[in-house]
Protein backbone atom coordinates (compact mmCIF):
# COMPACT_ATOMS: atom_id res chain seq x y z
CA UNK A 1 0.00 0.00 0.00
CA UNK A 2 2.91 2.28 -0.28
CA UNK A 3 2.21 3.66 -3.78
CA UNK A 4 -1.52 4.62 -3.15
CA UNK A 5 -2.55 8.01 -1.79
CA UNK A 6 -6.29 7.77 -0.58
CA UNK A 7 -7.90 11.64 -1.19
CA UNK A 8 -10.90 12.04 1.40
CA UNK A 9 -13.69 14.10 0.13
CA UNK A 10 -14.89 15.96 2.76
CA UNK A 11 -18.11 17.56 1.31
CA UNK A 12 -19.50 20.97 0.28
CA UNK A 13 -21.97 22.96 2.79
CA UNK A 14 -23.66 19.85 4.06
CA UNK A 15 -27.01 21.39 3.96
CA UNK A 16 -28.73 18.07 4.15
CA UNK A 17 -26.98 18.09 7.92
CA UNK A 18 -28.03 21.12 9.11
CA UNK A 19 -28.18 21.97 12.05
CA UNK A 20 -25.29 19.98 12.52
CA UNK A 21 -23.27 21.56 10.48
CA UNK A 22 -23.99 25.60 10.59
CA UNK A 23 -20.93 25.48 12.71
CA UNK A 24 -18.76 22.77 11.48
CA UNK A 25 -17.81 20.71 8.23
CA UNK A 26 -19.35 17.82 7.53
CA UNK A 27 -16.68 15.54 8.50
CA UNK A 28 -16.87 16.18 11.84
CA UNK A 29 -19.63 16.07 13.01
CA UNK A 30 -19.64 13.78 16.29
CA UNK A 31 -20.81 10.12 16.03
CA UNK A 32 -22.05 7.46 18.29
CA UNK A 33 -20.85 10.18 21.70
CA UNK A 34 -17.19 10.08 21.36
CA UNK A 35 -16.13 10.19 17.37
CA UNK A 36 -16.21 11.84 14.43
CA UNK A 37 -17.75 11.30 10.69
CA UNK A 38 -14.04 11.24 9.43
CA UNK A 39 -13.23 8.81 11.64
CA UNK A 40 -14.85 6.25 9.90
CA UNK A 41 -12.76 6.56 6.42
CA UNK A 42 -9.93 7.66 8.03
CA UNK A 43 -9.93 4.50 10.40
CA UNK A 44 -10.40 2.17 7.54
CA UNK A 45 -7.43 3.37 5.73
CA UNK A 46 -5.47 2.54 8.84
CA UNK A 47 -6.89 -0.59 9.43
CA UNK A 48 -6.32 -1.40 5.25
CA UNK A 49 -2.44 -0.26 5.50
CA UNK A 50 -2.96 3.33 3.83
CA UNK A 51 -1.18 5.87 6.01
CA UNK A 52 -1.06 8.86 3.64
CA UNK A 53 -3.80 10.49 3.14
CA UNK A 54 -5.58 13.83 2.25
CA UNK A 55 -8.52 15.30 3.47
CA UNK A 56 -10.21 17.98 0.98
CA UNK A 57 -12.87 20.56 2.55
CA UNK A 58 -13.67 23.87 2.36
CA UNK A 59 -16.46 25.22 4.44
CA UNK A 60 -16.00 25.72 8.30
CA UNK A 61 -13.02 23.36 8.38
CA UNK A 62 -11.46 24.88 11.93
CA UNK A 63 -12.65 22.26 14.03
CA UNK A 64 -12.03 19.28 11.86
CA UNK A 65 -8.53 20.30 11.36
CA UNK A 66 -8.12 20.34 15.18
CA UNK A 67 -9.54 16.97 15.21
CA UNK A 68 -6.89 15.41 12.94
CA UNK A 69 -4.19 17.15 13.99
CA UNK A 70 -4.67 16.06 17.96
CA UNK A 71 -5.75 12.68 16.74
CA UNK A 72 -3.37 11.12 13.39
CA UNK A 73 -0.36 11.47 14.24
CA UNK A 74 2.26 9.08 12.78
CA UNK A 75 5.89 8.60 13.85
CA UNK A 76 8.93 9.86 12.36
CA UNK A 77 9.41 6.92 10.20
CA UNK A 78 6.28 5.96 9.21
CA UNK A 79 6.17 8.64 6.84
CA UNK A 80 2.72 8.65 6.79
CA UNK A 81 0.10 11.48 7.44
CA UNK A 82 -3.41 12.70 7.13
CA UNK A 83 -3.49 16.41 5.73
CA UNK A 84 -5.82 19.03 5.35
CA UNK A 85 -6.00 20.49 1.50
CA UNK A 86 -8.81 23.41 1.58
CA UNK A 87 -9.72 25.42 -1.27
CA UNK A 88 -7.18 27.87 -2.12
CA UNK A 89 -6.64 30.31 -4.57
CA UNK A 90 -3.97 30.20 -7.40
CA UNK A 91 -3.05 31.80 -10.61
CA UNK A 92 -4.81 29.45 -12.43
CA UNK A 93 -7.87 29.30 -10.24
CA UNK A 94 -9.65 31.91 -7.82
CA UNK A 95 -12.98 29.96 -7.43
CA UNK A 96 -13.87 27.32 -4.08
CA UNK A 97 -14.35 23.65 -5.10
CA UNK A 98 -17.04 23.47 -7.85
CA UNK A 99 -18.15 19.70 -7.07
CA UNK A 100 -15.85 16.16 -6.45
CA UNK A 101 -13.61 15.84 -8.99
CA UNK A 102 -13.00 19.94 -9.14
CA UNK A 103 -12.20 19.12 -6.05
CA UNK A 104 -9.52 16.50 -6.85
CA UNK A 105 -8.21 18.65 -9.84
CA UNK A 106 -7.72 21.57 -7.88
CA UNK A 107 -5.42 20.00 -5.20
CA UNK A 108 -4.05 17.55 -8.20
CA UNK A 109 -0.33 18.89 -7.95
CA UNK A 110 0.14 17.90 -3.79
CA UNK A 111 -1.61 14.29 -4.76
CA UNK A 112 0.74 13.82 -7.69
CA UNK A 113 3.95 15.39 -5.38
CA UNK A 114 4.36 11.54 -4.16
CA UNK A 115 4.66 9.65 -7.11
CA UNK A 116 2.43 6.79 -5.93
CA UNK A 117 0.66 4.51 -8.49
CA UNK A 118 -3.11 4.88 -7.69
CA UNK A 119 -5.12 7.82 -6.05
CA UNK A 120 -8.38 5.88 -3.77
CA UNK A 121 -10.65 8.43 -3.51
CA UNK A 122 -13.50 8.49 -0.96
CA UNK A 123 -16.07 9.64 0.53
CA UNK A 124 -16.11 11.79 3.78
CA UNK A 125 -20.05 10.77 4.98
CA UNK A 126 -20.56 7.16 4.68
CA UNK A 127 -20.85 4.67 7.21
CA UNK A 128 -19.10 1.60 6.26
CA UNK A 129 -15.70 -1.31 7.17
CA UNK A 130 -13.96 -2.03 4.31
CA UNK A 131 -10.57 -3.47 3.35
CA UNK A 132 -9.37 -1.02 0.77
CA UNK A 133 -6.28 -3.26 0.20
CA UNK A 134 -8.71 -5.78 -1.38
CA UNK A 135 -10.18 -3.72 -3.27
CA UNK A 136 -6.60 -2.35 -4.47
CA UNK A 137 -5.56 -5.57 -5.48
CA UNK A 138 -8.39 -6.76 -7.57
CA UNK A 139 -7.77 -3.58 -9.49
CA UNK A 140 -4.37 -4.69 -9.88
CA UNK A 141 -5.45 -8.02 -10.66
CA UNK A 142 -7.96 -7.24 -13.23
CA UNK A 143 -5.32 -5.10 -15.19
CA UNK A 144 -8.20 -1.76 -14.55
CA UNK A 145 -7.44 1.86 -15.43
CA UNK A 146 -10.33 2.48 -12.86
CA UNK A 147 -12.18 0.70 -10.41
CA UNK A 148 -16.08 1.04 -8.31
CA UNK A 149 -16.94 -0.04 -5.18
CA UNK A 150 -20.48 -1.18 -5.68
CA UNK A 151 -22.78 -2.19 -3.37
CA UNK A 152 -26.66 -3.88 -3.71
CA UNK A 153 -29.64 -1.73 -3.15
CA UNK A 154 -33.34 -2.50 -3.14
CA UNK A 155 -35.73 -0.52 -5.83
CA UNK A 156 -36.34 2.43 -3.08
CA UNK A 157 -33.09 3.23 -2.92
CA UNK A 158 -31.82 2.88 -6.65
CA UNK A 159 -33.42 6.34 -7.74
CA UNK A 160 -30.68 7.94 -5.11
CA UNK A 161 -27.48 6.09 -6.64
CA UNK A 162 -24.89 5.91 -9.36
CA UNK A 163 -25.92 2.94 -10.88
CA UNK A 164 -24.00 0.29 -12.94
CA UNK A 165 -23.97 -2.71 -15.58
CA UNK A 166 -21.29 -4.78 -15.66
CA UNK A 167 -20.51 -8.07 -17.97
CA UNK A 168 -19.39 -11.36 -16.73
CA UNK A 169 -15.71 -10.44 -16.17
CA UNK A 170 -16.86 -7.89 -13.93
CA UNK A 171 -16.51 -4.86 -15.69
CA UNK A 172 -18.23 -1.93 -16.55
CA UNK A 173 -20.24 -1.75 -19.41
CA UNK A 174 -23.09 0.92 -18.85
CA UNK A 175 -23.29 4.00 -15.82
CA UNK A 176 -25.80 6.22 -15.04
CA UNK A 177 -26.28 8.64 -11.85
CA UNK A 178 -29.65 8.91 -9.94
CA UNK A 179 -32.33 7.48 -12.74
CA UNK A 180 -35.70 8.69 -11.94
CA UNK A 181 -37.34 6.97 -15.01
CA UNK A 182 -38.01 3.51 -13.89
CA UNK A 183 -37.21 1.51 -17.19
CA UNK A 184 -33.96 3.02 -17.22
CA UNK A 185 -33.70 1.41 -13.54
CA UNK A 186 -34.73 -1.92 -14.91
CA UNK A 187 -31.41 -1.98 -17.12
CA UNK A 188 -29.83 -2.32 -14.13
CA UNK A 189 -30.61 -5.08 -12.18
CA UNK A 190 -27.53 -6.86 -10.21
CA UNK A 191 -26.79 -9.91 -11.24
CA UNK A 192 -27.73 -13.39 -9.80
CA UNK A 193 -24.14 -13.89 -9.09
CA UNK A 194 -23.35 -11.25 -7.24
CA UNK A 195 -27.04 -11.40 -5.13
CA UNK A 196 -26.05 -14.88 -3.73
CA UNK A 197 -22.27 -14.14 -2.94
CA UNK A 198 -23.75 -11.63 -0.62
CA UNK A 199 -26.64 -13.91 0.14
CA UNK A 200 -29.27 -12.16 -0.90
CA UNK A 201 -32.83 -13.59 -3.41
CA UNK A 202 -31.77 -12.45 -6.98
CA UNK A 203 -35.13 -12.77 -7.47
CA UNK A 204 -35.88 -9.53 -5.62
CA UNK A 205 -35.36 -6.58 -6.67
CA UNK A 206 -31.44 -5.59 -6.30
CA UNK A 207 -29.27 -3.14 -8.34
CA UNK A 208 -25.83 -2.33 -8.63
CA UNK A 209 -24.77 0.76 -6.93
CA UNK A 210 -21.75 2.82 -6.88
CA UNK A 211 -20.82 3.42 -3.41
CA UNK A 212 -18.37 6.71 -4.53
CA UNK A 213 -15.53 4.89 -3.91
CA UNK A 214 -12.75 4.84 -6.66
CA UNK A 215 -9.37 3.70 -7.28
CA UNK A 216 -7.66 5.38 -10.36
CA UNK A 217 -4.11 4.96 -12.26
CA UNK A 218 -2.67 7.83 -11.58
CA UNK A 219 -2.32 8.75 -15.47
CA UNK A 220 -5.62 8.21 -15.71
CA UNK A 221 -6.71 10.20 -12.83
CA UNK A 222 -4.45 13.45 -14.26
CA UNK A 223 -5.51 12.49 -17.85
CA UNK A 224 -9.58 12.50 -17.06
CA UNK A 225 -9.43 15.99 -15.19
CA UNK A 226 -8.42 17.92 -17.94
CA UNK A 227 -11.61 18.60 -19.14
CA UNK A 228 -13.89 20.94 -17.63
CA UNK A 229 -16.43 18.48 -15.82
CA UNK A 230 -16.45 18.94 -12.23
CA UNK A 231 -18.40 15.52 -10.93
CA UNK A 232 -16.97 12.35 -10.55
CA UNK A 233 -20.38 10.32 -10.74
CA UNK A 234 -22.35 12.02 -13.02
CA UNK A 235 -19.73 13.04 -15.45
CA UNK A 236 -16.15 11.77 -15.26
CA UNK A 237 -17.10 8.58 -15.07
CA UNK A 238 -19.92 8.40 -17.51
CA UNK A 239 -16.91 10.25 -20.04
CA UNK A 240 -14.47 6.89 -19.36
CA UNK A 241 -17.02 4.42 -20.85
CA UNK A 242 -15.67 2.65 -23.32
CA UNK A 243 -12.47 4.87 -23.64
CA UNK A 244 -10.36 2.53 -20.63
CA UNK A 245 -11.03 -0.45 -18.63
CA UNK A 246 -13.33 0.09 -15.63
CA UNK A 247 -14.25 -3.04 -13.17
CA UNK A 248 -16.32 -3.51 -10.07
CA UNK A 249 -15.46 -4.30 -6.77
CA UNK A 250 -18.42 -5.99 -4.72
CA UNK A 251 -18.96 -4.75 -1.35
CA UNK A 252 -19.10 -7.23 1.47
CA UNK A 253 -20.83 -5.98 4.44
CA UNK A 254 -22.91 -2.99 5.81
CA UNK A 255 -22.98 0.57 4.09
CA UNK A 256 -24.94 3.79 4.73
CA UNK A 257 -25.21 7.16 3.69
CA UNK A 258 -25.94 9.48 6.84
CA UNK A 259 -25.61 12.37 4.82
CA UNK A 260 -28.78 13.57 6.25
CA UNK A 261 -30.61 14.14 9.58
CA UNK A 262 -33.07 11.35 9.42
CA UNK A 263 -30.04 8.86 8.50
CA UNK A 264 -27.47 10.20 11.02
CA UNK A 265 -30.35 9.61 13.69
CA UNK A 266 -31.09 6.27 12.45
CA UNK A 267 -27.44 5.26 12.27
CA UNK A 268 -27.03 6.00 15.82
CA UNK A 269 -30.10 4.77 17.69
CA UNK A 270 -29.10 1.85 15.53
CA UNK A 271 -25.88 1.37 17.27
CA UNK A 272 -27.27 0.67 20.34
CA UNK A 273 -29.59 -2.64 19.43
CA UNK A 274 -28.51 -6.16 20.21
CA UNK A 275 -27.32 -6.97 16.62
CA UNK A 276 -26.24 -3.40 14.84
CA UNK A 277 -25.93 -3.61 11.08
CA UNK A 278 -22.57 -1.89 11.94
CA UNK A 279 -21.15 -3.31 15.05
CA UNK A 280 -18.82 -0.26 17.26
CA UNK A 281 -17.31 -4.02 18.57
CA UNK A 282 -14.73 -5.08 16.20
CA UNK A 283 -11.65 -5.65 18.02
CA UNK A 284 -9.42 -6.55 14.73
CA UNK A 285 -10.78 -3.46 13.12
CA UNK A 286 -10.68 -0.67 15.58
CA UNK A 287 -12.19 3.14 15.32
CA UNK A 288 -9.65 5.42 15.84
CA UNK A 289 -10.44 8.83 17.43
CA UNK A 290 -8.29 11.72 19.38
CA UNK A 291 -8.01 9.74 23.12
CA UNK A 292 -9.36 11.73 26.14
CA UNK A 293 -7.95 11.54 29.45
CA UNK A 294 -11.78 11.19 30.96
CA UNK A 295 -13.48 9.54 34.28
CA UNK A 296 -15.61 6.49 33.84
CA UNK A 297 -19.24 7.22 33.62
CA UNK A 298 -20.67 7.62 36.77
CA UNK A 299 -24.41 6.56 36.97
CA UNK A 300 -26.69 6.92 40.38
CA UNK A 301 -29.63 5.95 41.00
CA UNK A 302 -30.24 5.34 37.59
CA UNK A 303 -32.23 2.69 34.84
CA UNK A 304 -30.61 2.53 31.73
CA UNK A 305 -31.75 0.10 28.67
CA UNK A 306 -30.02 -0.70 25.39
CA UNK A 307 -28.10 2.28 25.33
CA UNK A 308 -24.83 3.65 24.53
CA UNK A 309 -23.06 5.54 27.48
CA UNK A 310 -19.47 7.40 26.79
CA UNK A 311 -16.49 8.62 29.32
CA UNK A 312 -16.75 11.40 31.29
CA UNK A 313 -20.96 10.94 32.01
CA UNK A 314 -22.57 11.68 35.20
CA UNK A 315 -26.17 10.21 35.43
CA UNK A 316 -27.73 10.96 38.39
CA UNK A 317 -31.30 9.91 39.20
CA UNK A 318 -32.49 9.03 35.19
CA UNK A 319 -34.32 6.78 33.07
CA UNK A 320 -32.67 6.18 29.57
CA UNK A 321 -33.73 3.74 26.96
CA UNK A 322 -32.68 3.49 23.35
CA UNK A 323 -30.31 6.33 23.64
CA UNK A 324 -26.93 7.72 22.90
CA UNK A 325 -25.21 9.35 25.83
CA UNK A 326 -22.22 11.44 24.21
CA UNK A 327 -18.80 12.47 26.11
CA UNK A 328 -19.40 14.82 29.29
CA UNK A 329 -23.02 14.32 29.55
CA UNK A 330 -24.87 15.79 32.75
CA UNK A 331 -28.07 14.52 33.31
CA UNK A 332 -29.97 15.39 36.20
CA UNK A 333 -32.53 13.89 38.45
CA UNK A 334 -35.91 12.88 37.07
CA UNK A 335 -34.80 13.24 33.93
CA UNK A 336 -35.93 10.99 31.33
CA UNK A 337 -34.50 10.29 27.72
CA UNK A 338 -36.05 7.73 24.86
CA UNK A 339 -33.94 7.64 21.69
CA UNK A 340 -32.28 10.38 22.36
CA UNK A 341 -28.82 11.25 20.54
CA UNK A 342 -27.08 13.27 22.89
CA UNK A 343 -23.63 14.05 22.07
CA UNK A 344 -22.31 15.89 25.11
CA UNK A 345 -20.23 18.41 25.97
CA UNK A 346 -16.45 19.29 24.86
CA UNK A 347 -15.95 20.76 28.22
CA UNK A 348 -17.19 20.70 31.86
CA UNK A 349 -18.52 23.00 33.38
CA UNK A 350 -15.96 24.06 35.30
CA UNK A 351 -13.77 24.66 32.40
CA UNK A 352 -15.39 26.52 30.20
CA UNK A 353 -13.24 28.64 28.45
CA UNK A 354 -15.82 31.34 28.48
CA UNK A 355 -17.58 30.91 31.84
CA UNK A 356 -21.30 31.91 31.72
CA UNK A 357 -22.75 34.81 34.27
CA UNK A 358 -24.57 32.19 36.76
CA UNK A 359 -26.39 34.86 38.25
CA UNK A 360 -28.21 36.03 35.11
CA UNK A 361 -31.70 35.15 35.71
CA UNK A 362 -31.65 33.10 32.06
CA UNK A 363 -28.86 31.01 33.35
CA UNK A 364 -29.04 27.27 32.20
CA UNK A 365 -26.32 24.89 33.51
CA UNK A 366 -24.65 22.79 30.83
CA UNK A 367 -26.28 19.47 30.41
CA UNK A 368 -29.87 18.44 31.12
CA UNK A 369 -31.61 19.94 34.06
CA UNK A 370 -34.70 18.23 37.04
CA UNK A 371 -37.36 16.33 35.37
CA UNK A 372 -36.62 17.17 32.09
CA UNK A 373 -38.69 14.41 29.51
CA UNK A 374 -37.08 13.99 26.12
CA UNK A 375 -37.94 11.89 23.24
CA UNK A 376 -36.75 11.30 19.27
CA UNK A 377 -34.42 14.17 19.71
CA UNK A 378 -30.47 15.17 18.70
CA UNK A 379 -28.38 17.14 21.52
CA UNK A 380 -25.73 18.79 19.83
CA UNK A 381 -22.67 19.53 22.23
CA UNK A 382 -22.83 21.98 25.07
CA UNK A 383 -26.60 22.35 24.92
CA UNK A 384 -27.90 23.96 28.10
CA UNK A 385 -31.36 22.12 28.72
CA UNK A 386 -33.30 23.77 31.42
CA UNK A 387 -35.58 22.31 34.38
CA UNK A 388 -39.24 20.38 33.25
CA UNK A 389 -38.31 21.12 29.37
CA UNK A 390 -40.54 18.65 27.66
CA UNK A 391 -39.57 17.65 24.26
CA UNK A 392 -42.54 14.93 22.40
CA UNK A 393 -42.28 13.25 19.55
CA UNK A 394 -43.14 14.80 16.41
CA UNK A 395 -44.82 13.63 13.04
CA UNK A 396 -42.90 11.91 10.67
CA UNK A 397 -41.95 14.18 7.96
CA UNK A 398 -42.44 17.12 9.73
CA UNK A 399 -39.91 20.17 9.18
CA UNK A 400 -39.41 23.27 11.19
CA UNK A 401 -37.04 25.95 11.73
CA UNK A 402 -37.62 28.11 15.64
CA UNK A 403 -35.39 30.41 17.16
CA UNK A 404 -33.39 27.97 19.45
CA UNK A 405 -34.55 24.28 17.80
CA UNK A 406 -35.13 22.96 14.51
CA UNK A 407 -37.16 20.05 13.26
CA UNK A 408 -36.64 17.60 10.49
CA UNK A 409 -38.57 14.77 8.90
CA UNK A 410 -39.71 14.49 12.53
CA UNK A 411 -36.78 14.67 14.40
CA UNK A 412 -36.01 17.79 17.09
CA UNK A 413 -32.44 18.96 16.88
CA UNK A 414 -31.06 21.25 19.38
CA UNK A 415 -27.94 22.80 18.34
CA UNK A 416 -24.79 23.17 19.60
CA UNK A 417 -24.36 25.83 22.49
CA UNK A 418 -27.98 26.33 22.22
CA UNK A 419 -30.12 27.13 25.70
CA UNK A 420 -33.67 25.86 25.94
CA UNK A 421 -35.29 27.94 28.90
CA UNK A 422 -36.41 26.09 31.90
CA UNK A 423 -40.67 24.65 31.06
CA UNK A 424 -40.20 24.73 27.25
CA UNK A 425 -42.42 22.61 25.74
CA UNK A 426 -41.81 21.35 22.41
Amino acid sequence: MDQVIAVVLGGGRGSRLFPLTHERAKPAVPLFGKYRLIDITLSNCINSGINRVFVLTQFLSASLHRHIMMTYKFDNFSRGFVEILAAEQTERSQDWFMGTADAVRATLHHIMYYHNKETLILSGDHLYRMDYSKMILHHRQTASALTLAVYLVNRDDASRMGLLRINDEGIVEDFVEKPKDPAVIEKFRAPDAMCRAVGLNPNDDWYLASMGIYVFNNDTLAEALQCSDNDFGSQIIPSLLGKIKISAFLHHGHWADIGTISAFYDANIQATRVNPPFPLYCPANPIFTHMRSLPPARIIRSAIRDSLVVEGTDLHGTIISDSVIGVRSIIRPGATLKEVVMMGADYFEEENPAPPNTQAPNYVPLGIGRNVTMEHCIIDKNARIGDGVIIRRQAEGLDLDAENYFIRDGITVIPKGATILPGTVI
